[in-house]
């Protein structure tokens, strides 16, 4: 039952898990913000970007496409119901994530932190909170049925997305894909 709940819990979340890594990777370009502040300070800064955003959701929604396609073979293989992702539940995963990350920015910015400065709680959970919102929203079927009906779920996504943000980022630090560790 364990194994089952925190297995079901992070496939759930791969769509959600994986945009804001994709836009480290190929982002770049034009901010989102172009250049614009807004009580002497940039809206979100350099780092968020059109075409890291664009991108991020890109490869939210095509995981979704690829983990709907195995979603019986996997299934089969543990013994769980594993959950599809039809394609709203994939794009709300995933552009819910890069809002999150947004979002964040621009309560960054309006905190006084520069690009880059830690913000312990938000830095973890902000995509997760604004993914989990966005998918509720357009998909609450799906929702009800993957978190809901299994309340402890929720609880896996909030404790192990933390330890996985922090891991991922600090291996993205040591592959010089990131100015910082966190």
């Amino acid at each position: 039952m364990v194994v089952e709940t925190v297995v079901v819990a992070l496939w759930a979340m791969l769509p959600a898990y994986v945009p804001n890594n994709a836009a480290v990777l190929f982002g770049g370009g034009a901010p989102i913000d172009g250049g614009r502040e807004w009580r002497g300070r940039r809206l979100l800064g350099d780092g968020k970007t059109w075409r890291g955003t664009a991108v991020g959701i890109a490869a939210g929604v095509a995981l979704a496409i690829v983990l709907d396609a195995v979603q019986p073979a996997v299934s089969g293989a543990t013994g769980f119901d594993i959950p599809g992702f039809p394609l709203a539940v994939g794009a709300a995963l995933a552009a819910g994530a890069m809002l999150g990350d947004i979002l964040a920015s621009f309560l960054k910015r309006r905190t006084g932190r520069d690009r880059g400065a830690a913000f312990p709680g938000l830095d973890q959970l902000d995509f997760v909170v604004v993914s989990l919102l966005l998918v509720a929203l357009v998909a609450p079927t799906w929702f009800r049925g993957v978190f809901l009906s299994e309340p402890l779920r929720l609880v896996v996504v909030l404790v192990a997305t933390p330890l996985l943000h922090l891991v991922t980022n600090a291996g993205a630090y040591v592959l010089g894909l990131k100015d910082e560790p966190y």
